[in-house]
């Protein structure tokens, strides 16, 4: 993933031992219309990626927390494509950032709730503190999910935790398909040039300036110009056309997200509405 860990393949062999992004290159120019509101409380920093603590709509403050991120930035390494992996034990940290992109604290995951990279590019983490925990403990609210598809057009920033910078641009569209090596995403968000994302933004809580909710999760970028290689996406239109678009970043959406949470924060892939990829004997 051009926004991942550093290396391409290399990161593969190398994302258990939390393999460092790529070198920080210079940010794109600031969108007009950023949001003032849009700060870096709620965010995390993971050891190869960026991630954000998330609730959906129907999240009650007694639930485990949970943090998004993207599937290839799972510490096992990257999801194969059709893996979906479902209540996985873990013990990954992660550092809590305030608005102004201050570590205050560190939080505990007790397992991987979801992660595949399968049509989307997720991973959820179930923390062992509560939301109520983490808002007492360090005065910081979780991010919340947006229950409804992106905008076109609409302004977003994408915060990095990782880097502790952001990146501001819109919504240029949405695309079909998106295949970068083996595996394939649907329904992707494309940014306008100006979200120059780099190495470690990956897993960066995409907001809408207008809502100030989490409305896609940063994952991928085209660096070279090749055509649908790691580290290369290209798009395909619903008449199998390829396009290839070098320096274009892209995000997975999120919304389809909030049907498959259920109370305490358990993932139900059998819940109404949820179509979430399941896992191969679920199928």
């Amino acid at each position: 993933m051009g926004n991942a860990v550093a290396g391409g393949l290399l990161a593969l062999a190398l994302a258990a031992a939390g393999a460092t992004p790529a070198l920080a290159g210079p940010t794109g120019p600031q969108a007009p219309g950023k949001a003032e509101a849009v700060d870096f409380a709620g965010t995390v920093a993971l050891s190869n990626c960026s991630g954000s603590v998330v609730r959906t709509p129907r999240s009650r403050p007694g639930d485990p927390a949970l943090v998004l991120t993207n599937g290839h930035c799972i510490e096992t390494g990257f999801p194969a494509a059709g893996e979906v992996i479902v209540d996985q034990p873990s013990t990954r940290t992660f550092k809590l950032l305030d608005a102004k992109a201050n570590e205050v604290g560190t939080l505990t995951a007790s397992k991987v709730s979801y992660a595949t990279m399968t049509d989307t590019d997720i991973t959820l983490y179930q923390l062992t503190s509560s939301y109520r925990d983490i808002t007492k403990k360090y005065g910081i609210k979780p991010l919340e999910i947006e229950d409804d598809h992106p905008v076109q057009g609409r302004a977003i920033t994408v915060v990095s935790g990782y880097w502790k910078k952001t990146y501001s641009c819109r919504i240029d569209g949405f695309v079909h398909r998106i295949k970068e090596g083996e595996w394939t995403w649907k329904d992707s968000v494309r940014y306008t040039p100006a979200c120059q994302t780099i190495g470690g933004t990956s897993g960066s809580p995409v907001i809408d300036h207008r809502t100030g909710k989490v409305t896609a999760v940063n994952n991928t970028g085209n660096e070279d110009g090749e055509r649908c290689t790691l580290n290369n996406p290209c798009e395909i239109d619903r008449k199998g056309r390829v396009t290839v678009r070098q320096g274009i970043n892209y995000a997975q959406e999120t919304y389809g997200i909030v049907p498959c949470v259920t109370r305490h924060s358990r993932i139900d892939l059998d819940r109404p509405g949820c179509r979430l990829p399941r896992p191969a004997e679920q199928r």
